[in-house]
């Protein structure tokens, strides 16, 4: 049986923005998930309450030693007006991996799925119809305990947040231009750039700078020994098309597992397209 979901729902509701207003992550919805954990103990008090701020010890785990992991993933509404979720299984599998590397304890990948239909079901009137937009679904988990000290954390926070999106970039859905970056690395195997965690995205910040300084919207990240091999984008993962035959870089430890990039590889065997994922070379 799935764990009862306590609801408390705003007495102040949101005006929702137009469609054709929406940016990138700006706006928020009406409610947010929120579920507590201890280290070996499992997680507890899972609850939809008022979109709100979350309350911390200054000294909690997470301000100090960056221990947090996330997901991203989107809700759409149909031409016929229904809410359809895009493979949220692989978003649930891919944050207790992230959980496992960042010494996290793992969500129950049922209640992840639970949690979030309940809240988009809670806020649908929050996604928009328009195309080329939807209703961003923000999963995290943070190390919550009070201490000082570098060592796993015991107790932490779940929680979902939702936000009706246009198109991440300012350029909208036109081609956007790429940095291609052989100073700064993203990560190196052995490392944590598999996990979906801010660290990450923290030591990127300079890269992506330095690459709006040059006109571009993102970052292509080189491998961080011989910086000779392509790696991804800043925001995603990234395919080519060479003699046919659609190239993407291996999964070796040092890039994400996307799940847009799982779908066009699937489809790309599905429709005869010959795969490749091997080594690329920037030249």
């Amino acid at each position: 049986m799935k764990p009862t979901i306590a609801v408390s729902l705003t007495d102040h509701p949101k005006p929702k923005p137009r469609d054709e207003e929406l940016v990138f992550g700006r706006v928020f919805t009406d409610h947010m998930f929120l579920m507590d954990g201890v280290a070996d103990q499992g997680w507890r008090n899972p609850r939809v309450v008022p979109y709100g701020p979350l309350s911390l010890d200054p000294s909690a785990a997470v301000l100090h030693y960056s221990q947090e992991i996330f997901e991203g993933l989107k809700a759409y509404r149909s031409p016929r007006d229904t809410i359809l979720l895009f493979r949220p299984d692989k978003n649930a599998a891919r944050l207790n991996r992230s959980a496992a590397r960042m010494c996290m304890p793992s969500v129950d990948e049922d209640m992840f799925l639970h949690a979030i239909k309940t809240l988009v079901a809670i806020d649908k009137s929050w996604v928009p119809s328009a195309p080329g937009t939807s209703l961003y679904i923000r999963p995290a988990m943070i190390a919550t305990e009070a201490f000082l000290g570098v060592r796993p954390a015991k107790s932490y926070l779940f929680f979902l947040i939702l936000s009706p999106v246009g198109a991440y970039y300012a350029e909208g859905f036109n081609l956007v231009k790429i940095l291609v970056e052989d100073k700064y690395v993203r990560a190196v195997k052995g490392g944590t750039g598999a996990a979906k965690t801010g660290g990450n995205y923290a030591a990127s910040l300079a890269a992506g700078e330095e690459a709006h300084h040059h006109g571009c919207a993102q970052v292509l990240y080189l491998d961080g020994v011989e910086r000779k091999y392509i790696e991804e984008v800043g925001s995603m993962n990234i395919a080519f098309v060479i003699d046919g035959t659609l190239v993407t870089p291996s999964l070796t430890g040092s890039i994400l597992d996307g799940v847009t990039r799982d779908t066009v590889l699937q489809l790309a065997k599905d429709w005869n397209v010959s795969v490749s994922e091997r080594l690329i070379s920037v030249d």
